[in-house]
């Protein structure tokens, strides 16, 4: 039986993060990260192997990182917990105790049971897993008709990159527009607006309700009774935490089927700790569960998780994930953090809205200059900061960042107008109409007609 110090199971984002952040804070125990994959992914460059990257070789997370750290690699499958006894065993018949738990066994795509047709040949999901991500290529290679069902950012992304390799692509998007579940509707609608112009076919407010075909897939069966033409179908319905493990442990889950942690990041184990996909979510300023799977979130878990393995700190907590996306559709970004408008409005929040659009450099003469949008939601009553939505060039990513920033350090939108700001023109857009501080004026002043 081998022994550690602390056992993680599970090498993607969160594994990794947890297990050297850990030994860092902990140089004198031993680490072992526990993994089924033998080459792990990035993960948001999994999209960009169908298009940019070309292959899933240019998508690999180097491995270096935990030999550097002092950290154990293994390859292997966990097949079951015992966490009283403080053991695991592997497929391999091996057993490993531990002091300490960590598991980051992440997500798999979500395929719903009543979707008749999803086991066709050619159906594919967007699955961590290189081996089915290489079969997927190279099948993909022949078809031209492809439908991605979703318009989530997985969805678009997968369908952007296909695009632009050639195939006829169509999204089928239940809701209003692509991206509705992360952007209001009028920074949704202009992301539609660039998907279309770079020529996916985008078919929002259209639901599924068969994919059709006779082995193998042949086209997509609408709830408004049209049919679309498919040599292959993507699923890009979502994920669920992949919680098998912990389950048979004993360990509580939460009604999203998801390992139910405290702010530290511990089950109700204390000796076992969990971070990631897998693990519960709360909202930020809802305080809700949440449903949201991103890895820069699971990153911050994974290092809370590590800093508190052996001793607590009050202050190295887990507040709850305020939700930062971004995504970018050629030269075009778009990035929210927080609370759309909509969804304060339905949680119950009394909100004003501020926006403004300018430029990304100055002068706007500069090549490659950009126009940027911002938006910001704001409490009506106490001025502070609940979300915001980019719309831009590429320093839009950066930009959605910094509004997660302000809304995690709970700032006033008035505190934006005297924040100083460091600005080039060929890296930012111009001091005197900084889109982030027109925007809080704009903003600002609603709050101050209210009062």
């Amino acid at each position: 039986m081998q022994n550690v110090d602390v056992l993680v199971i599970g090498g993607s984002a969160a594994g990794t993060v947890a297990s050297v952040t850990g030994k860092s804070r902990y140089p004198d125990k031993e680490f072992l990260v526990i993994r089924k994959e033998e080459q792990a992914f990035v993960p948001c460059g999994i999209p960009y192997i169908f298009g940019s990257l070309g292959s899933s070789d240019e998508n690999l997370a180097p491995t270096a990182v935990f030999k550097k750290a002092g950290v154990q690699l293994r390859i292997g499958e966990t097949v079951s917990i015992d966490t009283g006894a403080k053991t695991c065993k592997t497929a391999d018949g091996d057993d490993i105790a531990f002091e300490k738990l960590v598991l980051a066994t992440g997500s798999v795509p979500l395929v719903p049971g009543w979707l008749k047709g999803a086991d066709l040949g050619n159906v594919f999901t967007v699955p961590k897993d290189k081996t089915h991500l290489d079969g997927m290529l190279a099948t993909l290679e022949d078809c031209n008709q492809i439908v991605v069902i979703g318009g989530g950012f997985i969805g678009v992304e997968v369908a952007d990159e296909l695009n632009k390799r050639g195939k006829n692509v169509t999204i089928v998007e239940i809701l209003p527009h692509v991206l509705s579940l992360a952007f209001d509707n009028d920074l949704a609608s202009r992301a539609e607006e660039v998907l279309t112009a770079r020529g996916t076919t985008v078919r929002a407010g259209s639901g599924v309700k068969e994919v059709l075909g006779n082995g193998t897939v042949r086209g997509v069966l609408l709830n408004d009774g049209e049919t679309l033409e498919a040599d292959a179908v993507i699923l890009c319905m979502g994920y669920r935490p992949k919680t098998e493990l912990a389950t048979e442990a004993g360990l509580e889950l939460n009604p999203f089927g998801s390992i139910k942690v405290d702010e530290y990041m511990r089950t109700a184990n204390p000796d076992v700790f969990a971070a990631g996909d897998c693990a519960e979510k709360r909202d930020f300023l809802t305080r809700k569960p949440s449903r949201l799977m991103l890895a820069a979130t699971a990153c911050a878990e994974a290092r809370v998780a590590g800093m508190n393995l052996y001793k607590l700190s009050a202050v190295k907590t887990f507040a709850g994930t305020i939700g930062i996306f971004a995504t970018a559709l050629g030269d075009h970004a778009f990035g929210v953090a927080g609370l759309t408008e909509s969804a304060a409005e339905k949680e119950g929040f009394d909100v004003v809205t501020g926006s403004f659009e300018g430029i990304d450099k100055h002068p706007g003469k500069l090549p490659e200059t950009h126009k940027q949008f911002v938006k910001l939601i704001v409490a009506r009553e106490s001025g502070q900061v609940l979300g915001g939505q980019v719309a831009g060039g590429p320093s839009a990513g950066e930009l959605t960042n910094l509004l997660g920033f302000i809304i995690q350090h709970h700032m006033p939108v008035s505190s934006i107008l005297t924040a100083q700001i460091g600005t080039h023109p060929l890296l930012t857009a111009p001091p005197t109409a900084y889109p982030l501080t027109q925007a809080a004026q704009a903003a600002l002043k609603q709050v101050k007609a209210a009062q």
